[in-house]
């Protein structure tokens, strides 16, 4: 068991390692938690599920070994890439007002931030960018691809709020970063409620990933 991050986490496995980066940064480029204000638009980095969908892939293999499996998601749950030159960017132009990691899920990481700016939100389920490998692992197996790019995590894509008036400021973030898709999921709202919108109809956004059970919460 350790302290991650501000939070508890267990892992079943013998051993546990605890890393600690320490560091400075110029206060007026520090991106935290806090700052989404109502209005502001909900975006993603990359794309999302295929973490999850390579730990089912590998976890799947093991019981079947001929079981068709997904490198490429695989890969994503092994050695995923942080988004730092994003996050980099993100601060140095004061593009983002809230940010984050989606180390356990877009849902997790929606509540995180609403919670630290006093806010609500609303998620649009057909603007996922759902990895595509991912929709087909879960297409072929069984499982929901949408609940694995909300609650799967581990993709460790960006989640941050802009402004509308920033606008430019991102497309010219995203004019550096080519490669680099970047998604509107959202907005936020001034209501407290957290929520997802499919299909025409408006519910309560699903839980993200809990560390003691492994599961969604």
């Amino acid at each position: 068991m350790a302290l991650v991050g501000g939070n508890i986490a267990r892992s079943p496995g013998p051993l546990v390692v605890d890393l600690v980066a320490i560091g400075s940064v110029k206060p007026r480029r520090v991106l935290t938690r806090a700052g989404a204000r109502p209005g502001d638009e909900l975006y993603v980095s990359g794309r999302l599920g295929a973490a999850a969908a390579g730990l089912a892939s590998l976890r799947a293999s093991r019981v079947d070994p001929m079981t068709a499996r997904t490198p490429t998601c695989e890969a994503r749950h092994l050695r995923p890439e942080p988004r730092l030159r994003l996050g980099l960017l993100l601060g140095r132009t004061r593009t983002a007002r809230a940010c984050l990691d989606l180390s356990d899920g877009l849902a997790d990481g929606v509540r995180q931030i609403a919670r630290a700016s006093g806010v609500g939100a609303v998620i649009e389920a057909d603007d996922l960018p759902i990895d595509p490998d991912a929709r087909a692992w879960f297409d072929r197996h069984g499982g929901s691809a949408l609940e694995a790019a909300l609650s799967g995590g581990e993709d460790y894509e960006l989640l941050f709020a802009v402004s509308p008036k920033n606008r430019r400021l991102l497309a010219s973030v995203q004019r550096l970063l080519p490669n680099l898709p970047i998604t509107r999921v959202g907005r936020v709202m001034n209501s407290p409620r957290i929520e997802l919108r499919r299909d025409g109809r408006t519910g309560e956004l699903p839980p993200g990933f809990a560390h003691f059970s492994g599961e969604s919460r």
